[in-house]
């Protein structure tokens, strides 16, 4: 149980950087903002001391329609919070009366903007990698280019150079090869 819960932590940490990324914090139009309600929960017990199976479904895995429902009033409850003042637990106690409303002050859900956690204008990424990527491309696409045309060059004058070795030692061949080379060198 333990392996599960530090599994279940690190994810939500993972999940929790990925929610200060560059790319999202700047946006206006979308956020990704961690809802942290399930974080530190404790499932309530029943009256023998053991764990309220009610919450589960009858495979103990997924939760049951009261799980669903204790999970929804949690997660709404949680996004009408400010981040940084977002609960990290629930109460799991079977209470409509605890839904959260918005308040004609903050009518929305909260993300890191719009809790003002962020300065005006976020920290611009480092443009070292934007442009060395598409240099490091074009570079090796000539690179390879470059390595085809010596190799085609280079390729006809082994060949020619084999011939030569293959032939017999007549003067007719000689002087055949000879021309050959002459015209290769003009």
């Amino acid at each position: 149980m333990q392996e599960l819960k530090k599994l279940n932590w690190n994810l939500q940490s993972g999940v929790s950087e990925l929610s200060y990324w560059h790319r999202y914090v700047e946006r206006e139009d979308f956020a990704v903002t961690v809802q942290p309600f399930f974080r530190n929960t404790f499932f309530p017990l029943n009256e023998r001391g053991g764990l309220d199976l009610s919450f589960f479904s009858e495979d103990c895995f997924h939760f049951s329609e009261r799980g669903h429902a204790e999970m929804a009033m949690a997660l709404w409850n949680n996004m009408l919070e400010p981040v940084g003042w977002k609960t990290s637990s629930s109460n799991f106690i079977y209470n409509r009366t605890k839904l959260k409303c918005p308040s004609p002050e903050s009518p929305f859900l909260y993300t890191l903007r719009n809790s003002q956690l962020l300065p005006r204008k976020a920290e611009e990424p480092s443009s070292a990698l934007s442009w060395a990527v598409p240099v490091a491309a074009i570079g090796g696409l000539g690179v390879g280019i470059l390595g085809m045309m010596l190799w085609k060059m280079v390729k006809p004058i082994k060949r020619d150079e084999e011939e030569e070795d293959t032939l017999p030692n007549t003067s007719v061949t000689q002087d055949a090869a000879s021309e050959k080379r002459l015209k290769a060198e003009a």
